[in-house]
């Protein structure tokens, strides 16, 4: 059989908690007769009568009861359904997948936590996303300011390059001068000749190339050479003690990372919670 219309199910649903078509007709906006109509013709299409009409109001039948309760249900179900999902805010935020996998994803659990009624939505790609053709409402760019007319860049940490490795690759590296022995890992930033250079390395490593400073992280926990990498994005890698820096020496770029939203957003609320968050990560 197919479903009854669903105004005769609401119809029916509501009288029969009123016990009353006036009062069931005040709840969902139609007329009385209306209300008495639907339920009519709900009883004609399932064959049975579901109220005694009584002088002072109606009666649930037991076929009306029976088929009043899961309907009931039914319809708080839907109910708390769509409260649900208009209580869910969503928000985009654009940024680059090294930054997602190294930095904002492991946090990324303690911002749903603290607000879960805005779902968030990661746009974690290499080309720039756009704000008003890809919907996005918040990215973090790595670059330099400006970024773009009507776009509004705050400062989220300074871009430091320190070298990284694996605990086993590090105990054959005494100074800084045993990287020409080594495997270099880089980067679409190719910032590893600078490096050398800044630290009075004159000879020519061996270079791995990759496309995602993630890659070369991952590639040099796995012993394959020595990375160098923003220090933020390698920070849990450091804590767990899967990557060391065998050399004090940094390099200090101006490639910072920025928080990056549009000066008039399109939801302001939820990118000044997403602004706030990531600032107080740092």
């Amino acid at each position: 059989m197919s479903l009854p219309p669903l105004n005769a199910l609401r119809a029916f649903e509501a009288a029969g908690r009123h016990l009353n078509f006036r009062l069931a007709a005040e709840e969902i906006g139609v007329t009385q007769g209306a209300v008495a109509q639907h339920v009519r013709g709900l009883e004609a299409r399932l064959g049975v009568q579901l109220f005694d009409r009584l002088p002072r109001g109606l009666r649930l039948t037991e076929a009306g009861r029976r088929f009043h309760a899961p309907l009931r249900q039914a319809f708080r179900l839907i109910g708390e359904a769509a409260e649900t999902l208009a209580e869910r805010r969503p928000l985009t935020l654009s940024v680059t997948p090294s930054f997602a996998s190294k930095w904002l994803v492991p946090r990324l659990g303690d911002f749903t936590a603290q607000h879960p009624g805005i779902e968030v939505q990661v746009d974690a790609r290499e080309r720039l996303a756009n704000f008003q053709s890809d919907g996005v409402d918040i990215a973090v760019r790595q670059g330099r300011p400006p970024f773009g007319p009507g776009l509004v860049a705050e400062p989220l940490f300074a871009t430091e390059y320190v070298a990284v490795c694996s605990p086993g690759l590090a105990g054959g590296l005494n100074a800084v001068e045993d990287l020409a022995q080594q495997t270099l890992l880089n980067d679409t930033h190719g910032l590893w000749p600078l490096f050398l250079e800044e630290a009075g390395v004159a000879a020519t490593p061996r270079m791995m190339n990759f496309s995602q400073t993630s890659l070369a992280i991952d590639a040099a926990v796995a012993g394959q050479g020595v990375a160098l990498a923003n220090a933020p994005l390698v920070s849990a890698e450091l804590a767990s003690g899967r990557l060391v820096r065998p050399f004090p020496q940094s390099l200090s770029a101006d490639l910072g990372f920025y928080i990056v939203a549009p000066r008039q957003p399109r939801h302001p609320e939820l990118v000044a919670v997403m602004r706030g968050w990531l600032l107080a990560q740092i």
